[in-house]
């Protein structure tokens, strides 16, 4: 073999260890790097593996869901998953240009071509804050209850009265 071909085996077999595909087998909830146990190539399993998620997105992905992983100068000892995408729940059927977020649970939120977010929960939706303010028409098909009061027009469904009825069994008329 020649100087060259000794040099290159190494290095080349550095270079292709440096990426690895393969199976999550379970996920990390509870460290603030979150980790994943993997399944490379050719059986191999790696535990503890770091998994780096964009800013202000994260997930905890199901075992079978499918890995891009990097392990620096082709040294298995540490590695870092790069992504984790799962073929088994991705949305399919979007738009150019469209986007969404979504969980193996069939909740989404899909921001389309045409400016409509479609938001869909499987239970509900739930938003905690001290004033939420919305600008357009609101229009709901169900029921909408309100624990304290609603105020429509500055009038209080709770505390409005109306002046000049006589007391008894008679009805007022449609509201002003």
């Amino acid at each position: 073999m020649s100087d060259f071909g000794k040099l290159m085996g190494p290095m080349a077999r550095r270079i292709g260890n440096m990426f690895s595909r393969g199976i999550v087998s379970s996920s990390s909830a509870t460290r603030k790097m979150q980790t994943l146990q993997l399944r490379l190539m050719a059986g191999e399993q790696k535990d503890d593996v770091e998994h780096f998620e964009p800013f202000g997105f994260t997930s905890r992905p199901l075992p079978g869901a499918e890995h891009v992983s990097l392990f620096f100068d082709g040294d298995r000892s540490h590695g870092v998953t790069l992504v984790v995408a799962d073929r088994r729940y991705r949305l399919t059927g979007l738009a150019e240009g469209e986007a969404a977020l979504h969980d193996a649970f069939g909740n989404k939120a899909h921001f389309k071509q045409d400016g409509t977010l479609d938001v869909v929960a499987s239970t509900k939706v739930q938003i905690t804050s001290p004033l939420v303010t919305m600008s357009g028409n609101l229009q709901v098909t169900g029921t909408i209850t309100a624990t304290v009061d609603v105020v429509g027009g500055g009038k209080s469904l709770k505390n409005h009265t109306h002046p000049g009825v006589q007391a008894g069994g008679s009805s007022t008329g449609a509201p002003n």
